[in-house]
């Protein structure tokens, strides 16, 4: 029975993964190479090339009550989008009211985690750290990686001839910037539209000569202000949208999709996307259009090759006395510190059982946490790994044999290139994946079953956010907490803003759920009758998924 258990990394994901095996009973140990936790949100000036540190001036893109820890919200008077000082500052918050701090090493590194002789029957590692030069060797019964995919910066300088050789100017990676001032008065192209990328040339235009953005895919981009001025993701990340997700026509939900983003600006007409396009990433960017309107940022197709002092674009334009060039080409994960026959069998997340696992070991005794994409948050994605994670080491709850984990493998796993750009279509949906786990860990809620016996915080769940408070309502680790934070979840979203109350009649109440509900049958109907018609892209019905 595993009982010890290393925990790599005290991120997001490797606080989370501390307190889900204190939680199951387990013996956690965490080894931080660095001298703080926060991962990758804890700020520094200085740019050593051993860590990945936010930029000074980031801002997260999803809400704080659609990120917390299902256990631990945010405190009601907290902005709803956080800078990293008060992300950070909720991550210490969390690790002392649970504990966790002693269960952490830190300035400890992991060398190596190796596979013992006996690991067929045994199941156990060997994990080597080194602390201020001393090497120490353990055993464990289980290993959880939580190290995420920000891990190694991705320069792909072969992808652009000249940038080594003839451009003179100076060129770095996203994981350098820190913020404008070395960029004072430059000439700047930043290559590559991810949510980095946009922010940093949004940044920069304030203080460059001038910004060129160079972008190769479709992208739309999103406010993190909804129509009606609350977070977006606690608008459209609901139930009731993914359940009309699945009843309509993929083709139709793509199109009213794109009708969406268009209704703040045409991205056809700034150059940004196409309603043709298949293959598009969002990113999210309040100030990008306007940039783009007013010439500070432009808007470029990809780069053919550099000569000395210049970028040669794709369209056959040429942009002269370029200064610098920054990459915001996104990272890879190498997991240096696995032994090679363990990290050959991670291609990429597909190659790993509901994104966690590596199928082929002889025992489930690894499992990868956070090295997933949704499109929410994924800290809540992280921790319901890891709650399922520790139920399985605990031993209460049991993963599938080896082939039937191989077949579901290979069943989900196209053919795809592997490098950043590529992966961020690969995102999944955050409920469908959060979900996912949820029912494995036995930890999700039913809709049907709460509408009988909790009407209120049955429309609450379905209609409303789904927040992370609503995987603690049932199974292992319930929270009596969690319907209270639920139903007051829109009062704190408000609390940070009503510094001046004008109007006390403007909470969302769950009044407007009733109308949706009376819409649920016409719903149902017209999913019904598309069914029959395979053309429009339905896919068969198999009855309302709650």
């Amino acid at each position: 029975m595993v009982r010890r258990v290393a925990v790599i990394g005290a991120g997001v994901g490797g606080l989370a993964s501390v307190k889900c095996c204190l939680d199951e009973g387990l013996e956690p140990t965490c080894f931080e190479r660095s001298e703080d936790i926060g991962g990758v949100w804890r700020y520094t000036d200085s740019v050593d090339g051993t860590r990945v540190s936010v930029y000074r001036s980031v801002i997260t893109n999803t809400s704080k009550e659609m990120s917390c820890f299902s256990d631990f919200p945010f405190p009601e008077d907290f902005p709803n989008y956080l800078p990293h000082g008060l992300l950070l500052e909720y991550f210490r918050m969390y690790a002392r009211h649970f504990d966790l701090l002693r269960h952490i090493r830190f300035k400890t590194t992991a060398l190596s985690v190796r596979r013992c002789p006996d690991f067929a029957t045994s199941g156990q590692w060997e994990v080597v750290t080194e602390t201020d030069g001393v090497r120490e060797s353990h055993v464990f019964d289980a290993v959880m990686v939580c190290t995420g995919h920000y891990q190694e910066p991705y320069l792909p300088l072969e992808s652009f001839p000249g940038i080594g050789t003839r451009f003179k100017g100076q060129y770095l990676h996203s994981q350098e910037y820190r913020d404008v001032e070395p960029f004072r008065g430059k000439r700047v192209l930043v290559v590559g539209i991810g949510n980095t990328g946009g922010d940093i040339s949004v940044e920069l235009s304030h203080v460059a000569a001038k910004v060129f953005l160079s972008a190769r895919s479709h992208t739309w981009v999103m406010s993190r202000v909804s129509n009606d001025g609350f977070p977006c993701d606690m608008v459209g990340t609901t139930r009731f949208n993914h359940f009309l997700d699945w009843l309509l026509p993929s083709a139709f939900t793509r199109r009213i999709r794109f009708r969406k983003f268009s209704s703040w600006f045409n991205h056809t007409n700034y150059g940004l996307a196409s309603t043709k396009s298949s293959k598009f990433k969002v990113i999210i960017n309040e100030e990008l259009p306007f940039c783009l309107l007013s010439g500070t940022v432009v808007l470029k197709p990809s780069v053919k090759e550099f000569t000395e002092s210049s970028a040669i674009f794709e369209d056959g334009t040429t942009e002269e006395n370029i200064d610098v060039v920054l990459f915001a080409t996104g990272y890879i994960f190498p997991f240096p510190f696995l032994e090679e026959s363990v990290r050959s069998l991670i291609d990429d997340n597909r190659s790993l059982y509901r994104r966690i696992f590596p199928p082929q070991l002889e025992k489930p005794t690894l499992a990868i946490i956070g090295l997933v994409q949704l499109t929410g948050s994924i800290m809540v994605g992280s921790e319901m790994q890891a709650r399922w994670v520790t139920g399985i080491f605990a031993g209460w709850n049991k993963l599938p044999p080896a082939s039937r984990m191989m077949a579901d493998v290979l069943k989900k796993k196209p053919p795809v290139k592997r490098n950043p750009s590529e992966r961020e279509n690969l995102k999944m949906s955050f409920i469908g994946y959060t979900d996912e786990i949820a029912a494995c860990a036995g930890v999700k809620p039913s809709v049907l079953r709460l509408l009988l016996t909790d009407p209120r915080l049955a429309l609450a769940i379905f209609f409303g956010p789904c927040t992370p408070y609503q995987y603690r309502l049932v199974g292992r680790g319930a929270w009596r907490g969690a319907r209270d934070a639920i139903l007051t979840q829109w009062q704190r979203t408000l609390k940070p803003l009503r510094t001046r109350v004008v109007d006390e009649d403007s909470d969302r109440s769950s009044g407007w759920c009733w109308m949706c509900l009376l819409a649920l049958p016409v719903a149902l109907t017209a999913r019904f009758l598309l069914s029959k018609h395979p053309q429009l892209g339905c896919r068969p019905w198999a009855g309302p998924q709650l």
